[in-house]
């Protein structure tokens, strides 16, 4: 069996579609070595090169759509490495064998909350493009004065330097949510993710957010007994609630055993693999501080 070339390249996790489209043209894919163009299809144990480098994908009858939520701390980028030696958000989640985990969109480090990771490129690309509606949630905690004009502003939508956008709904958080004087917290709903979003429309009506937290992502909400740094992974019902919001077919298989009392792992298992984790990166840490002052 063969698939578009294209498609194949979207559920490896290289981009949407329409990018891998743009790729191709570009003439930066090779097949079995030799540089092709659009309309190319692919079977499975053909070689494929983007940009010189073999890129690992499977046929779409082996790839297990799985779902992870994490629960982001503040101080974690979401990339695979960095330069600068700063934590990732991927440095917690579990390994794989012959897959990978794929972000579902981003937070910004000095965002936390609710990030969806899946093995299924094509899946995740559909759930970050605009034209699907997802929801997102954050809760935010903003500093300035606040009054009603500002708020039917942020619902009916403002400009912004890469267009218009606001809120679908703004609702105020109780006091027992922590604000008081001039900082209060409101729940805000949207359904792109465009950078720093939530920000820039607070931003843009002279008030400033000092915490972002995103809570809720279509009806996947943040656990609040999930501590920072920890995730757990979806169940099969889950799974395909998601895939339905983006018009995917049901998965029929999943790695997460429904009689299993551990399906969710469980809360003191994620708060000592985290504890671990903390520890074994500021053991790292010392010793490269180590080496340095002796050298």
């Amino acid at each position: 069996m063969s698939e578009k070339l294209q498609k194949v390249l979207a559920r490896a996790g290289m981009g949407s579609r329409r990018k891998m489209e743009t790729v191709i043209a570009e003439g930066r894919v090779s097949l079995d070595g030799k540089v092709v163009g659009l309309g190319e299809r692919v079977t499975e144990n053909q070689i494929i090169r983007v940009d010189g480098h073999i890129v690992k994908y499977k046929s779409v009858e082996s790839v297990i759509c799985r779902i992870l939520v994490y629960n982001k701390p503040e101080g974690e980028i979401c990339t695979r490495s960095d330069e600068e030696g700063r934590k990732t958000v991927f440095e917690r989640l579990p390994r794989l064998n012959g897959s990978r985990w794929i972000s579902i969109g981003r937070l910004d480090i000095n965002t936390s909350g609710l990030l969806l990771f899946t093995t299924d490129g094509e899946f995740a690309n559909k759930m970050m493009h605009p034209s699907q509606q997802v929801e997102r949630e954050y809760a935010v905690r903003v500093f300035g004065e606040v009054d009603e004009a500002m708020l039917n502003r942020l619902r009916m939508g403002v400009k912004l330097e890469d267009g218009e956008a606001k809120f679908l709904s703004i609702k105020e958080s109780g006091k027992e949510a922590g604000g008081e004087g001039i900082n209060r917290w409101y729940h805000v709903v949207l359904t792109e993710g465009r950078t720093r979003e939530v920000r820039r429309l607070w931003e843009s009506q002279g008030v400033q957010v000092s915490r972002l937290m995103r809570v809720r992502y279509g009806n996947i909400h943040l656990d609040k007994q999930l501590p920072q740094g920890g995730w757990t992974e979806l169940n099969l019902k889950e799974v395909n609630y998601l895939r339905k919001l983006v018009d995917m077919p049901k998965e029929t298989e999943t790695k997460v055993r429904v009689d299993d009392s551990k399906t969710k792992n469980s809360q003191a298992r994620i708060r000592r693999a985290v504890k671990k984790h903390t520890q074994h990166r500021k053991q790292n840490e010392r010793r490269r501080n180590t080496g340095r002052t002796r050298s």
